[in-house]
């Protein structure tokens, strides 16, 4: 199989250090593979790349080395400490690999510029596939939730990004939006794990059907919405009507930090309500607030109140709390994601790739939010990808 190489922004935090730990310790049979998608039955038999084989590499504004991000996190239980002072050496060894970069707040201008930013970008994504010899590069945004910016005219097309982009002023777009478009325009695969703006804009959308890349998004759905999307169909199956439904999450790590300021908070709250809105409709009342609890770090604790109505007008509630660890949820869908972009990719897919909606809060192409109908569509797209193999052997 040809060499894969998997490009993090914001390869030094919580999630991406998990990511490569994680990926480490399972090719190294230090840990199963739970946790994984792709390591179910139903992908047995489809060609994946193997986690072993994945050229990790990246970028992040944070200098710590990722060893000992790694053994920051195992103090907090988010994996086990003692495979992170295991792993030491080859974690030091692959940070190598990580440039710190300045990066650039929304509503400041970064060094030069945007044009200047671009290239910078397109330079190490350059650099990284031909030091590595890597035959495809996908690149995951794993960084903080950025606050959502205008979509003027200026998007609609490849060419006019690029002509407004030398003479915008400071808020004209985010960092996520040029790591996007720089992936694009060097030839990568793109996966935006977060809320913020990226490859569904109408002109990187362009870029990538012209280029015949594939990409995938957005904020990638571990906990609280997984549930809701699950919960939510079956109120609807049985004819119940959903009068309210309130949540509240708490978290503590620097996801929650940056949550605090409350154009970051609308971001993510567009995409964690956009699931429930879709499928039950302008009747039920829909909210979800979050709130920063420093002491809980990366645990994550949601409370839910669903308040229905049964037959002859009988009303209800139902409630679940759900507590878990967000960076060990996502790490293993993020390795899933870089998997099966790529197998779609050698497949000869691009676009936007519907069967990967599962794994997203909201999805760029827009169809169901249920889960189970989610999943099916998945593994019916593996038996294709099956398929597809057992009849080139022939």
């Amino acid at each position: 199989m040809n060499r894969l190489g998997v490009y993090i922004l914001g390869a030094r935090g919580n999630v991406a250090t998990t990511v490569i730990t994680g990926a480490m310790a399972i090719s190294q049979g230090r840990a199963p593979a739970t946790g994984l998608v792709t390591a179910g039955p139903e992908f047995k038999g489809v060609v994946l790349a193997g986690v072993q084989d994945i050229v990790f590499g990246g970028c992040d504004i944070s200098a710590v080395a990722l060893a000992d991000k790694a053994i920051e996190i195992g103090h907090s239980r988010i994996l086990p400490l003692d495979l992170a002072r295991d792993l030491k050496t080859e974690l030091n060894d692959l940070d190598r690999r990580i440039a710190t970069v300045e990066g650039f707040r929304f509503g400041t201008l970064p060094r030069g510029g945007y044009l200047a930013e671009l290239a910078r970008v397109e330079e190490r994504l350059a650099r990284f596939r031909v030091d590595h010899g890597l035959d495809r590069v996908v690149v995951v945004n794993l960084c903080s939730t950025e606050p959502h910016f205008a979509e003027t005219p200026d998007f609609d097309s490849p060419d006019s990004l690029l002509t407004a982009l030398p003479k915008a002023p400071a808020g004209f777009c985010t960092a996520t939006l040029i790591n996007a478009l720089a992936a694009l325009r060097q030839g990568c695969a793109y996966v935006n794990f977060t809320p913020s703006q990226g490859s569904e804009l109408p002109a990187l959308r362009k870029i990538a059907r012209d280029l015949r890349l594939p990409h995938a998004g957005k904020d990638g759905k571990t906990g609280e919405t997984l549930l809701k999307t699950v919960l939510g169909p079956m109120f609807l199956a049985r004819n119940l009507k959903v009068l309210s439904w309130v949540g509240n999450n708490f978290l503590g790590n620097n996801d929650g930090a940056v949550l605090e300021a409350p154009a970051a908070k609308d971001s993510k709250l567009r995409q964690k309500d956009a699931a429930l809105r879709e499928m039950l409709g302008g009747d039920s009342f829909v909210r979800t607030d979050i709130q920063y609890v420093p002491s809980l770090g990366d645990w994550k604790t949601a409370w839910d109140l669903i308040h229905f109505e049964g037959f002859l007008g009988t009303q209800m509630t139902f409630q679940f709390t759900w507590q878990g660890c967000d960076s060990a949820l996502a790490a293993p869908l993020v390795l899933d994601l870089v998997r099966l972009v790529d197998a779609a990719w050698r497949n000869g897919e691009s676009g936007l790739l519907p069967q990967l909606s599962p794994f997203f809060k909201n999805p760029l192409d827009g169809h169901t939010h249920d889960f189970a109908r989610q999943m099916a569509n998945l593994y019916a797209w593996a038996d294709q990808l099956r398929g597809a193999r057992a009849g080139a052997r022939r």
